[in-house]
């Protein structure tokens, strides 16, 4: 499969997401209630719905999409190099209705594909659920209803899952790939577990849409290094819009 994928038909994506709501006081509550219950659900002993309310933005339920970036590798020269734009901000509508529009304008070329890290059991589907909950339409790629796992996977790739070669028992987070592989990524001031405190304690999205670019050029490299081929020098990671 990989021989077969041209790293440039990629689009690399990532998303952040945070709560709904800054706090459990603040969560009205009809959804007060039915964290709680999902806490009782997800929780081990000692924990509290409020001590749990930090992973609510994991759940597409409760928790919302606060950027998402979008990278891709294309050729300067005779070298790679690799450009990322950001769609982020408060009004997560507007961040889906904008991701979209590009999202459908680059995969109207049927040899273009989408890769993320644990896309298939977080980014793919928490966007797809997002779009619903905001009563926006679902590109064709993510409207996957009825869909053969091989059609998925011939569209939207997952480093993890190309890692796993099967093992479905197997985690591996993206950090740890990117070390084993000698993939360089720069030093970062903060990392997932404080997105949603900066997110509402100083509502930053510049910081956190860094953040979440570096990954996508991680996993940008991690195909190139599954593949066999030369990583992108971190001279040539651009930060700007995606041409078509």
């Amino acid at each position: 499969m990989l021989e077969k994928i041209l790293p440039e038909h990629v689009l690399f994506i990532d998303i952040e997401t945070v709560p709904l709501y800054e706090n459990l006081a603040s969560v009205p509550e009809s959804m007060n209630k039915l964290w709680t219950k999902k806490a009782g659900q997800i929780g081990k002993e000692g924990d509290t719905a409020d001590s749990l309310y930090g992973r609510a933005g994991i759940y597409a339920e409760f928790g919302k999409i606060v950027c998402i970036s979008a990278g891709k590798i294309f050729r300067k020269g005779k070298e790679r190099a690799y450009r990322v734009k950001s769609y982020c901000g408060d009004d997560e509508k507007t961040v889906l209705q904008d991701f979209c529009e590009m999202l459908i304008g680059f995969m109207a070329n049927p040899m273009h594909k989408l890769c993320a890290h644990n896309g298939q059991e977080f980014d793919f589907p928490f966007i797809a659920r997002r779009l619903l909950i905001n009563g926006l339409p679902l590109p064709p790629v993510l409207d996957i209803a009825g869909a053969k796992p091989w059609e998925i996977r011939d569209v939207m790739l997952d480093t993890l899952q190309l890692w796993k070669f099967g093992d479905y028992k197997h985690y591996s987070s993206l950090e740890l790939l990117c070390t084993i592989f000698n993939i360089p990524t720069p030093k970062d001031d903060i990392d997932g577990s404080q997105v949603a405190n900066i997110y509402y304690k100083n509502f930053d999205v510049q910081r956190i849409a860094r953040y979440c670019e570096k990954d996508t050029f991680a996993i940008a490299q991690l195909l190139l290094r599954f593949k066999g081929e030369p990583l992108i020098s971190q001279e040539n990671f651009e930060i700007a819009g995606l041409e078509e």
